[in-house]
């Protein structure tokens, strides 16, 4: 299946994509599957093995679900996560355009989840700062409480896979005392989605090809292949220190094209726009705005 949460900004309800894309793609509002209003697919939707329960009553009530009108705006399609972890220099060609050896252990830091918007939502650039950067990256979001897991058990874990841009402030993660957190959790600075694509939409995720443009000119072109650390062993390793709880994200590095990578270094302005895509996980586009 492909989750999507369409609505307003703060009000979304939650829907399955079934045909086509989006935007434009025929999609389902399954509100009536959570019984009580308010239902989402947070934290208790993947804990009770929500994928598979909701596949289970589409089977038997698709028919009865309204349409979702295909201009919707969708919002991040995993209602706030406890929060998003995220990994760095985790392409052996990122840490080269960085200068960087490859690291021994997972690069670690956290992301606040109020950065988390939509897909197609704008990102508004800070008060504060003027090197905002963008980032590629394949999330996948936990469906199962994850503690000390070992790899071979770690893609058990994972409810899905969404597109992430990993929107950065450089002065703030790299000239403010070193702390990335900082450039890395401003609102609007986590867009994902379109969807949450199940495991099975996705097969293998260890080849997904990822590639982001601004202003129509392609920027970075990758693959999951080239990963220093596998999914398997991300979970597995995250999971020995912090409870991975379900409807977490974690978004797995980037690949090089980086704005901080080119020679001389480029940043975002209002009025660029920056489109994104990875196999499997569609399409996404967001303006920058002052």
């Amino acid at each position: 299946m492909r989750l999507i949460r369409f609505g307003e900004a703060g009000r979304e309800r939650p829907g399955v994509l079934v045909e086509g894309d989006w935007p434009g793609g025929r999609a389902l509002d399954v509100s009536a599957f959570f019984g009580d209003p308010g239902g989402d697919f947070g934290e208790a939707f993947f804990a009770d093995d929500g994928p598979a329960r909701l596949a289970r009553w589409l089977d038997a009530h698709a028919d009865e679900c309204p349409a979702v009108d295909p201009k919707s705006r969708l919002g991040c399609c995993v209602a706030r996560p406890s929060k998003i972890v995220c990994i760095g220099l985790n392409y052996r060609d990122h840490a080269r355009e960085s200068g960087l050896p490859e690291p021994a252990e997972p690069v670690v830091f956290l992301k606040a989840s109020s950065a988390s918007s939509g897909p197609f939502d704008d990102i508004v650039l800070p008060r504060e700062g003027s090197k905002v950067d963008w980032e590629v990256e394949l999330a996948l979001v936990v469906g199962r409480r994850a503690q000390y897991v070992t790899e071979e058990e770690a893609l058990g874990h994972v409810a899905g896979y969404a597109l992430h841009n990993d929107v950065s402030e450089r002065t703030w993660q790299l000239e403010r005392g070193g702390q990335w957190v900082k450039g890395k959790s401003f609102d609007t600075f986590a867009p994902l989605g379109p969807w949450l694509a199940t495991p099975d939409e996705i097969g293998a995720p260890d080849d997904l090809r990822l590639w982001l443009s601004v202003n129509d000119e392609r920027v970075q072109d990758g693959t999951t292949a080239d990963l220093i650390f596998g999914l398997p062993t991300l979970v597995s390793y995250l999971s020995r220190f912090m409870t991975l709880l379900p409807g977490d994200v974690v978004s797995t590095g980037t690949p090089a094209g980086v704005g901080l990578g080119l020679q001389p270094p480029r940043y975002l302005r209002a009025g660029d726009v920056v489109e994104l895509g990875g196999d499997g996980l569609g399409v996404a586009r967001q303006k920058v705005v002052g």
